[in-house]
């Protein structure tokens, strides 16, 4: 049982932080920078998560996407940025002139520029007759943008901040109020009519969000379609593994910890308040607040007693369910495998029926186009990977396991070379992870990337904020408003480390 009212709760620390992805790591710097004794405990050798990376035989792999928003130079969606700036950090990145280059049924080809007017160019060759739904639909996007981009964004729980934002800024918050409520889909809808067009649109928010436009809340929508053309796409030299390693690098240099192979097995608690954690090994650490930075499924149904599941948290998983999680091949390749003027980021789907499929759309990034240092010389990094779900490698022997992995990814190669030409001949080192890797590496029940809506859901209105039904217990990350993608996570980094800044009087 968790529920240990006979424990001692001297409090040694302000905050501990479960978990070192990056909406843990913010939240534990923003209160880091406020003053706060911060301990974060990861279970693994390195921090960020999904957003880690690893090495093998000169290459420096990117764990997941190397798509990364939030850090241009403007306005006040810029989360990264402003993350690393809290605590006196900062990277170099390369700027990216194509966010995605789409290759979809129906010959369906094109790209989405940085530059808005181009990729508005582009789309409206594709479909001359819908020019006009083009432009107003991605212009709606720029309404929410820039009502998200008016004002500081902190915790939505917190009444104060909101009283303090709405008399600044009040336009932009009846904006939001409007769109809180709506998805992509019903808006695109209004302007749209063209089946093709609109599969086409459940694909720009497939390749974020995991499901199709009438799923994706209009505000994550309005936060991706604009940002990546006002801050645009902006990869971190020397890997998205670096976003973690600098926070952490803040962290400390603030005073505050954070302990590797420190897997945290149960959240203790007293009075029904959480006061404190135990490590596998059997240690315990107690602080005047607990943050989880796992998903909502490990949070409540193993480091907390499913016995003990708030009423809050049942009516949620009835909204909810787990993402897939991913195939993954880490490849390197030789450098003269990619046709010239190849794109950084690509989405192959050969068939609408199949978006959503296991092993349907395949997402690739070669990062080494914008860092070469990431690979040895001659050679380019490519991470294609798809969604899986783990039922799919559940009860395989070993030797089974290994074999269907080899297929899989044998199978993706072949259809990697619609895009990339002479791929197969080209290897030079191959990795495989599948859900079971995520799962193992990545601490997160299936290798889910986060929750999914059950069904059509009003927006964002169902989504949890960072407090939970027990006091004393935040959760950060992807679980919580205002979803999945490493912008998303910061924002409720930035959330949590507000809210509970002013919980402890900070």
């Amino acid at each position: 049982m968790n529920l240990t009212d006979n424990i001692t709760t001297d409090t040694d620390y302000d905050v501990i932080v479960i978990g070192s992805g990056i909406g843990g790591l913010v939240t534990a710097t923003q209160l880091a920078a406020k003053g706060a004794k911060v301990l974060v405990l990861e279970r693994y050798l390195i921090p960020g998560g999904s957003a880690g990376y690893f090495e093998r035989e000169g290459y420096r792999f990117d764990v997941g996407a190397s798509m990364i928003f939030g850090f241009g130079t403007k306005g006040t969606t810029n989360l990264l940025t402003r993350a690393l700036k809290a605590v006196n950090m900062s990277l170099d990145t390369i700027p990216d002139p194509v966010q995605i280059h789409y290759h979809l049924p129906d010959g369906l080809d094109l790209k989405v520029h940085r530059d808005y007017e181009k990729f508005i160019e582009e789309l409206t060759r594709h479909f001359p007759h819908e020019k006009e739904g083009i432009r107003r639909f991605y212009d709606e996007c720029w309404k929410v943008f820039n009502c998200l981009n008016a004002m500081e964004l902190l915790s939505l729980e917190e009444p104060r901040y909101l009283m303090r934002v709405f008399f600044q800024h009040p336009g932009a918050c009846l904006g939001l109020v409007k769109y809180l409520p709506q998805n992509t889909g019903d808006v695109a809808r209004r302007y749209i009519s063209d089946p093709k067009l609109l599969k086409f649109i459940d694909m720009e928010c497939y390749c974020w969000s995991v499901v199709p436009a009438n799923q994706t809340p209009m505000i994550n929508a309005g936060m991706v379609f604009s940002d990546r053309h006002y801050g645009g796409i902006n990869y971190p030299r020397g890997g998205v593994g670096q976003i973690a390693q600098k926070l952490v690098d803040g962290l400390e240099k603030s005073g505050s910890e954070i302990k590797y192979q420190s897997r945290v097995t149960q959240i203790l608690l007293k009075n029904g308040k959480a006061v404190g954690v135990k490590l596998a090994n059997g240690q315990e650490y107690y602080a005047k607040r607990i943050v989880s930075n796992a998903t909502r499924w490990d949070t409540f149904e193993k480091l907390i007693s499913p016995a003990t599941l708030p009423t809050q948290e049942r009516k949620w998983q009835k909204r909810y369910h787990k993402s897939p999680s991913f195939l993954s091949l880490h490849l390197g390749v030789k450098a003269e495998v990619l046709p010239p003027n190849t794109e950084c980021h690509h989405i192959l789907l050969e068939n609408w029926q199949q978006m959503e499929d296991e092993q349907g759309t395949i997402f690739v990034s070669i990062p080494t186009l914008l860092d070469p240092n990431l690979a040895p010389q001659g050679h380019h990094i490519i991470h294609a990977f798809t969604p899986s779900w783990i039922k799919h490698w559940q009860g395989l022997t070993p030797k089974d396991y290994q074999q269907k992995k080899e297929e899989a990814a044998g199978r993706i190669i072949e259809r990697l070379e619609q895009i990339l030409p002479g791929i197969s001949q080209g290897l030079d080192y191959q990795e495989v992870g599948t859900p079971r890797t995520h799962r193992r590496f990545l601490g997160r029940v299936d290798g889910t990337y986060g929750p999914i809506p059950r069904y059509k859901l009003p927006g964002l209105l169902t989504m949890p904020f960072n407090r939970t039904s027990i006091s004393g217990l935040y959760c950060v990350g992807d679980s919580t408003f205002p979803g999945q993608g490493l912008n998303a996570v910061a924002f409720s980094g930035f959330a949590c480390g507000h809210r509970i800044g002013v919980d402890l009087g900070l």
